[in-house]
């Protein structure tokens, strides 16, 4: 069973609203064990709407139709599903009743156009759940000689997920037989480029495509790392869970201390169980971040029994006045360091954690825009590392934290043997 979703509105291609619909869909259909290849978006236009329903139906067997129900003239869902079944619309007294019902129980007066909402394609079935105004349509389609479907939900989130999960996936498992389910398992790495990942785990790619057993795809996403995500489809959760398991081992052998976690994990939450388990406590001092990096520790519960505080000295006498650096270059190597041992101290913490750089667009006390050093004090000795991010001056900073985060994570792994 294959099910794609066409999210219809004009809205969704100006950009004026975020289409969200489409992508919980596609979430709870790979819950239900239905495979979707395809989303698509279409404006309020008949033609073009039957044609991407159209499609849809040629490449899919049952289609999910979101938005286009309600009582505007731009709402043309209907008549465009009932073109491609070859059908007209009839009112349904039934729905048209349940309509003036609503507006009845609100003390509303009903606009006379709400009763289009109960026109109904000759042959479709309305779903027994209706939140709203507008109701849900189960449209059978006979199409190359197969039987295929449509199902009409509205673009409102909370009345098209009702519907979805009561109404349109048991009707869908109904059709595609004994079920599967598809489970996904998502390791979260940071240390290497998104095509060092997939030169190291190509072998086991390679091997999974003869096996069909799984799939490994990689997402990019910025400060929360590089996302390599394991999808395996099977008959139940528990021979899913076996086969994510086992390609999940393999890929860990490759990548090695590159991944940080797994699936909801982040590089924060990681480091914090790190510092907590040896019982250490950390003191930020943050220029170049500017705060970043305690934002993000503070987002997790429990972060303040680990996290002593974090100095944000952003003018560079202050980074002398506060901290106790020498009056040197601020992006070097020497700050960083006199900034994380000024953090331990001044701050009463075990580990100073430091960043220090030219976050751009210009060049700052002769470093290059892009230019971040990460000051390290652990065990009595301190570190600096330099890295440089060609990119805009957002992403500086935020690939400045992540990597400031992960070079403390890598050191007390090794401290802790």
């Amino acid at each position: 069973m294959r099910c794609e979703v066409v999210a219809v509105g004009t809205e969704l291609l100006l950009g004026q609203i975020v289409d969200t619909n489409s992508s919980w869909i596609g979430e709870q259909l790979a819950l239900a064990g239905i495979d979707s290849h395809f989303q698509t978006k279409v404006g309020d236009n008949l033609d073009r709407m039957t044609a991407a329903f159209e499609q849809a139906l040629d490449r899919s067997d049952a289609v999910i139709v979101c938005g286009g129900l309600g009582p505007t003239p731009d709402d043309i869902t209907r008549d465009a599903i009932a073109a491609v079944m070859g059908a007209e619309l009839r009112r349904d007294d039934a729905v048209a009743e349940r309509i003036r019902a609503m507006f009845y129980r609100r003390d509303r007066q009903m606009p006379a156009n709400n009763l289009q909402q109960a026109d109904v394609p000759v042959g479709a079935r309305v779903m027994d759940v209706q939140p709203g105004t507008a109701p849900g349509l189960i449209c059978p389609v006979r199409r190359a000689g197969a039987d295929k479907v449509i199902y009409a939900v509205p673009g409102v989130p909370w009345e098209m997920q009702r519907m979805v999960g009561e109404c349109v996936l048991p009707d869908l498992q109904a059709r595609a037989g004994p079920r599967q389910v598809i489970r996904s398992r998502t390791l979260r790495t940071w240390g290497h480029s998104e095509s060092g990942l997939a030169e190291l785990l190509a072998p086991e790619m390679r091997r999974l495509d003869a096996t069909g057993e799984a799939t490994i795809a990689f997402l990019a996403s910025g400060m929360e790392g590089l996302k390599v995500r394991i999808t395996a489809k099977a008959p139940d959760d528990a021979a899913a869970a076996a086969v994510l398991s086992a390609v999940e081992s393999r890929a860990r052998a490759v990548i090695g201390e590159a991944v940080f976690g797994a699936d909801d994990d982040t590089m924060e939450s990681v480091v914090l169980a790190l510092l907590r388990s040896a019982g250490l406590t950390l003191g930020l001092a943050e220029s170049v971040t500017g705060g970043l990096i305690a934002a993000r520790l503070t987002e997790v519960p429990g972060a303040s029994d680990v996290l002593r505080g974090a100095v944000v000295p952003y003018d560079r006498p202050l980074k002398t006045r506060v901290l106790g650096a020498p009056d040197v270059n601020a992006v070097s190597s020497e700050m960083a360091l006199a900034m994380a041992a000024g953090a331990g101290r001044v701050l009463g913490a075990d580990v100073g954690l430091s960043t220090t750089g030219a976050a751009g667009p210009d060049s700052h006390e002769g470093a290059e825009p892009g230019t971040v050093w990460i000051g390290l004090h652990l065990d009595g000795a301190g570190e600096a590392t330099r890295v440089r991010f060609n990119m805009a001056r957002t992403m500086v900073r935020q690939l400045g934290t992540i990597t400031a985060l992960n070079l403390l994570r890598t050191r007390l792994l090794a401290r802790a043997g």
